[in-house]
């Protein structure tokens, strides 16, 4: 018997991308676990010179965060464009309370984060730092707890994120940029501008995306941008078909591509990254250094700053009438999800690379901040939705 091809609807969408997240973050939980224990055993000499083994002009460390983490941007850029054309987010009703509660809890880190390093100009640039949400870690959490969350819940925490995820593109963009190199950035836009012409003429066909992408890519990586942000750019060219008051068009070009990326990123890029930047070696590391501006910083960012930001802003929102409580959550599990969001873990450690350059001591102190940070965030979110009523 013939199988029914049933079409892709947002609402399902969603659930899926919930799922495909969901798992990829409990892989993310237990590679950073893994990254922690080599670089503190007999096998971390040969951890840290594996991430400098050059190929092809880049070391390995640079090809993951430089490369595939295009890859992870890429897909970043599809589903922040699908979701606001064709999503969750295709209603600018449904932008505003994720949409306002994301800007909070971007804010509120950063000036605790500024405040606690004001004195100290080159930690400073790390500002930024605690953000960003790591929407696979949180979701990984909210995976333990089962249907006891609400999907009301699940669906705001991953709005939030995807929000988060688009200001922190921009954040990259506009302070974390080098010395700009005009050639190569005048192929980057050629090559967009040539992806913007298939989109017009109709061209549904991934390969002309895919291979245009890559010279983007590399233009970008010559130009002083940061090279992942030709992940999003590409994104932003690609094809997607819909039509108002039907089901989504499953063999758009967007969403061939966002499916056939999501499981790589999830299972095998993001963990990739998490095991190649989480690693710090705590040898030379005192506890009154966990107390130092950096790290301090950045943990208590994201531990206070994305909780307060994130729940006052919901919380002043709905009593002034503005927006609806999320459907069958009480303040308490809302409380919780606010508290998850202080998972900073994936975009924080990119941010951390970029303020303070990789093998840094300031670097390494920001990831401890974004571990212990992160840790206290998933824990008592965790404990807090355990027993949270609905």
């Amino acid at each position: 018997m013939n199988a029914t091809r049933i079409p892709i609807r947002p609402f399902s969408m969603m659930r899926a991308f919930l799922a495909t997240e969901a798992g990829g973050g409990i892989v993310l939980i237990a590679c950073a676990m893994a990254a922690m224990m080599v670089a503190n055993s007999p096998l971390s000499a040969a951890y840290f010179e594996a991430l400098h083994v050059e190929l092809g002009g880049l070391s390995l460390a640079h090809w993951i965060n430089d490369g595939l983490m295009a890859l992870f941007f890429l897909t970043v850029g599809l589903e922040i464009k699908r979701e606001l054309l064709d999503g969750q987010l295709a209603r600018w009703s449904d932008r505003l309370l994720p949409g306002a509660a994301a800007a909070a809890g971007v804010a509120a880190p950063a000036l605790i984060y500024a405040a606690i390093n004001a004195g100290d100009p080159a930690g400073l640039r790390g500002w930024a730092i605690p953000a960003a949400t790591d929407i696979a870690f949180a979701l990984g959490v909210l995976a333990l707890l089962g249907p006891q969350v609400p999907a009301s819940l699940k669906i705001f925490l991953a709005a939030v994120a995807i929000i988060d995820d688009l200001i922190a593109v921009l954040i990259i963009a506009i302070f974390y940029t080098a010395q700009l190199h005009m050639l190569p950035l005048a192929g980057a836009a050629a090559g967009i501008a040539a992806l913007l012409i298939c989109n017009r003429r109709g061209v549904e066909s991934l390969w002309p995306y895919l291979l245009i992408g890559l010279f983007v890519w590399f233009c970008v990586l010559q130009s002083g941008i940061h090279a992942t942000l030709a992940g999003v750019a590409v994104a932003m060219t690609i094809p997607l078909k819909t039509s108002p008051g039907k089901p989504d068009e499953a063999h758009s070009t967007l969403y061939r591509l966002e499916h056939g990326l999501h499981p790589w990123v999830a299972y095998a890029i993001i963990p990739l990254f998490g095991f190649a930047n989480a690693g710090v070696s705590l040898r030379g590391f005192t506890w009154p250094d966990v107390l130092t501006p950096v790290p301090l910083g950045v943990a208590l960012g994201l531990l206070i700053g994305k909780q307060a930001g994130i729940f006052t802003t919901l919380w002043l929102m709905v009593r002034m009438g503005w927006a609806g409580r999320p459907s069958g959550a009480g303040w308490g599990q809302i409380y919780g999800v606010a508290l998850l969001c202080g998972i900073g873990f994936t975009m924080s450690l990119f941010i951390g690379g970029l303020a303070f350059g990789d093998g840094s001591h300031q670097n390494d102190a920001a990831k401890l901040g974004i571990l212990l940070g992160s840790l206290l965030s998933a824990c008592t979110g965790y404990g807090v939705l355990r027993f949270a009523r609905r």
